[in-house]
């Protein structure tokens, strides 16, 4: 408790504890400083609740504890063009198909609704539980597009859609087209 004087327990001065209004007080020779559970206890537990709740982030976070969003009934993700089997020249384009959702940006949570990503020849399919990650391999169409133009070398691609939900993370259930084989010439 903060006095006229300087700082108090039990209405006595802490000895030795400089005052901040004057001198040291007369009980003690040289400065220590005052006990900090005395003057500042509301200080400490607005610390540990800061740490409780940082430490809680941190702990949801690392579990992964993402909600994901949930997929329309009997909705499905297709590829329009090429069709399965197709042989293409080294440029060609690729057009999505999608039933029973709408298309909408990323970024921008409108119900029952998604954006496309083309994997290219993706042997394993990605984690279904965090965002699609950007590679060469997984192409993002975030501002809603509904078709693409490809380049690829000559031989034989996979190709398949995957929706992703506004934060790029694959509804639930996923929602993936059949995959498409296509030979670039």
């Amino acid at each position: 408790m903060l006095t006229k004087c300087g700082w108090k327990r039990n209405g006595l001065p802490i000895p030795g504890c400089r005052n901040t209004l004057g001198p040291l007080h007369r009980f003690g020779s040289r400065p220590r400083p005052c006990d900090s559970r005395e003057r500042t206890p509301h200080k400490m537990k607005y610390a540990v609740a800061c740490l409780a709740l940082i430490l809680g982030i941190l702990i949801t976070t690392s579990q992964n504890s993402v909600l994901k969003t949930p997929s329309a009934p009997g909705a499905r993700v297709y590829i329009i063009s090429p069709a399965d089997g197709e042989t293409v020249p080294g440029t060609f384009s690729v057009k999505f198909g999608l039933q029973g959702m709408g298309v909408a940006p990323a970024g921008i949570p409108f119900e029952n609704s998604g954006h496309h990503h083309l994997m290219v020849d993706v042997d394993e399919s990605p984690d279904m539980d965090i965002p699609l990650p950007a590679t060469d391999s997984i192409i993002h169409f975030g501002k809603g597009q509904t078709e693409t133009v490809l380049t690829l070398e000559q031989g034989e691609h996979t190709l398949q859609l995957i929706l992703g939900d506004h934060l790029h993370i694959p509804h639930d259930p996923p929602l993936l087209s059949p995959e498409v084989t296509v030979t670039v010439q």
